[in-house]
């Protein structure tokens, strides 16, 4: 048998098996999609696409921005 299948087995049977470890999975992904898709639609807007035009006035601006560091 393969390692790879042996390692698939391995998960798979492990997650077979779980009775409250699934409802924890499920918690899990359901918080990082609210963090990682929801929080950031409402709360980290696209600042450079909003205030710049083109894509050479945004790299003057990171560039600026890395170089005035204080």
């Amino acid at each position: 048998m393969s390692l790879l299948k042996k390692v698939f087995r391995f998960y798979y049977e492990g997650f077979k098996g779980m009775t409250v470890g699934k409802t924890l999975w499920a918690v899990i992904l359901i918080k990082l999609f609210i963090m990682f898709v929801i929080l950031r639609l409402f709360f980290f807007p696209d600042f450079l696409k909003t205030n710049y035009k083109s894509d050479k006035e945004r790299a003057e601006h990171v560039r600026n921005e890395l170089i005035n560091l204080n």
